[in-house]
């Protein structure tokens, strides 16, 4: 579960980004974050993961507190909560099956582990052929299908999704929408930051919207069966 309790979150400069924010997404939930450019929408994300601490409030992820939590216990948070970038993050170098298995490799999974664990999840995003690619080698959609299997691949409660169609086309932005539906409907808790309106209309999920800093909407997007046609 996360929970943001009155929080007020300060930068350095003293502009605050978030200015009481309170907001519950529970365990299986899936849900979009909308808002424009500087809302504070990055911040609420980087409080989510331990990146930031709130200056005032309270935020529970998965069972830590991040208002109080200790720096050794800040990567067990994060293998509670994959994240999944707009500009993918991959590593080049490495083939399709590597840029998988180095995460579980971060967190010290065994070999044996990696060659259960990678081949399911390729085969869960649709990338189980091309293990052996790498991805120079692929499309932008294939490239944000290895970096959703990448976050999934430790087996996380959450999965943050920051504009994860920014760089794709209708077609892949769909795509990938709906892979994300797919992994929630298998039990993940999926929060997705995106400026696509049209995706938010069509999915028809809960939009929690923020604007300077403060949650001005949160419910369930009523979606009419012209807009999802």
């Amino acid at each position: 579960m996360i929970q943001f309790t009155d929080v007020v979150k300060t930068y350095e400069q003293g502009n605050n980004a978030l200015n009481g924010v309170s907001i519950q997404i529970e365990d299986g939930e899936f849900c979009f974050l909308v808002g424009p450019s500087g809302s504070g929408k990055s911040t609420i994300i980087k409080l989510i993961t331990g990146e930031l601490k709130p200056a005032a409030g309270a935020v529970h992820v998965n069972g830590y507190s991040l208002e109080r939590i200790r720096k050794r216990e800040i990567p067990y948070l994060r293998r509670t909560v994959g994240v999944v970038f707009q500009d993918f993050r991959l590593i080049d170098k490495m083939t399709v099956y590597e840029n998988v298995a180095f995460a579980m490799r971060v967190v010290g999974a065994s070999e044996k582990e990696i060659k259960d664990r990678v081949p399911y999840v390729l085969e869960l995003v649709g990338l189980e052929s091309k293990m052996s690619r790498h991805p120079n080698e692929m499309s932008g959609g294939e490239q944000q299908r290895l970096a959703i299997a990448r976050a999934l691949v430790n087996n996380p409660s959450t999965i943050i999704a920051d504009e994860p169609t920014g760089n794709l086309d209708p077609e892949r932005s769909f795509e990938i929408m709906a892979l994300l539906q797919e992994i929630n409907n298998l039990g993940t808790t999926v929060l997705v930051v995106t400026h696509a309106q049209n995706l938010v209309e069509l999915f028809g999920k809960r939009v929690i919207a923020i604007d300077d800093g403060l949650v001005v909407s949160d419910g369930a997007e009523e979606v009419s069966g012209d807009e999802a046609e």
